[in-house]
This record gives structure tokens, C-alpha cells and sequence, in this order.
């Protein structure tokens, strides 16, 4: 329907017919998969809709499943793994920290919280965004608690559900520095249940953007 798609890469836009309807296309989106998002007229998008949905191997899909694929890409979601009162540092998102604007780079600082970020940069942080592997097939959802050996709250959960892809239940969330490291080993209390969790590595599964 737009054969110079096939020319983009990932995070390319550009104005594109798509099945002779005028559109912004840019080569991106949030599942971790290869895709494109479509920006079109109102009044062109029933028709444009019809023509893609015409396809066999084309269904439509709702919010959960775009948010299970960003969980397993180990993608945020403002409002849930980061917002107001967190930092890039905390929510391991450093590396959207330029190194210019670093401490000791060209243009260091500069922007809003650049002081606080500086000094987690140097110092660290109390808590750290993880990715989480609960045992079993029961999801651990978000606002689950995390526990240590003792049972005294040492996190807690900010995105959780079953991975489709990976066929197993993941999780991201934030625990207490010491917790951090893959392979610790964490409890959440689900309903009065413990089960048990190990700090995994994110993505649960590897993006295939097309660079």
C-alpha cells in the first residue's frame, strides 16, 4: 500500500501515500516490533482502516496488547514506570542523558533537575528500576509489593502481566539499592501469597526495530 515504507528505518518519517490516501508515516512505535504509526485525516480513516484490515494476516488489537509487547521490550509507560517523582537515573534511563550535557561535558547542565541527576550520576540512587521474572504462570501486577527474606517492603511493582512472547509472566518495578543486581532474588505478596521473584534482565525480549 506504500512500497517506500520498505526504504525506512527506525524512527524515519516522512510524508507517504498509503493506498493513495495522504498520510505521515514514521517508522516506530511502542511494542518493540517492527511497525509503523499512521497519522491521517479524520475523514480518511475509515476508508484507510478497511484497506489495511483487508489483509488476511491483519487484525485489529487493543491497548493491552500494545502494552504486554512494551512490557516485554521492557519499554516505560509514563504514569506507571516514571513520572514526576522520578529520574532517569532511577527509572535506568540514563542513557537519555546526553554526555554533553553531563557532568563535565561541553554544555553540562542546563535543564530541569540537572542538579539532582548530576549527583545520582555520581553518587547513585536509593531505588532502581529492575526487570522482574515471578515463578509460575500467575502475572504479578502493578502495586504488588516486593519483599525481602524478612518480609520488610523493599519495592514494588510498576508494570506486571503475561508475556505473550516470552510465554511466562514479566514485570518491571522498582526496588531498594542492594536488590538491584540480576539474579537477587525478591518476594511479592500478591492476595497474602509470597511468590518468588528473581531481578531479571530487560528486554525480556530482544526489540526488532530495523535499524
Amino acid at each position: 500500500l506504500a512500497p517506500d515504507s520498505r526504504e525506512m528505518v527506525f524512527m524515519d518519517a516522512r510524508p507517504l501515500e498509503v493506498a493513495g490516501v495522504p498520510c505521515f508515516v514514521t517508522r516506530s512505535g511502542y511494542t518493540g516490533e517492527d511497525g509503523f504509526e499512521i497519522s491521517v485525516a479524520a475523514e480518511d480513516a475509515d476508508t484507510l482502516a478497511r484497506r489495511l484490515l483487508a489483509y488476511e494476516a491483519v487484525e485489529p488489537v487493543g491497548l493491552g496488547a500494545r502494552d504486554s509487547l512494551r512490557l516485554e521490550a521492557g519499554l516505560c509507560l509514563y504514569g506507571h514506570d516514571m513520572d514526576t517523582t522520578t529520574t532517569p537515573v532511577e527509572a535506568a534511563l540514563e542513557w537519555a542523558v546526553s554526555r554533553v550535557r553531563r557532568p563535565g561535558g561541553r554544555r553540562e547542565g542546563g535543564y530541569p533537575g540537572a542538579d539532582v541527576i548530576a549527583g545520582q550520576l555520581r553518587d547513585g540512587v536509593d531505588r532502581r528500576r529492575v526487570g522482574l521474572r515471578p515463578e509460575g504462570r500467575a502475572p504479578v501486577r502493578e502495586g504488588v509489593e516486593l519483599q525481602d527474606g524478612d518480609g520488610r517492603g523493599v519495592g514494588r511493582v510498576t508494570s506486571g502481566g503475561f508475556g505473550p512472547s516470552v510465554g511466562a509472566p514479566v514485570a518491571m518495578g522498582y526496588v531498594e539499592t542492594g536488590f538491584e543486581a540480576v539474579g537477587s532474588r525478591v518476594t511479592a505478596l500478591v492476595r497474602g501469597r509470597g511468590i518468588p521473584v528473581t531481578v531479571a534482565e530487560t528486554p525480556f525480549l530482544r526489540p526488532g526495530y530495523r535499524r
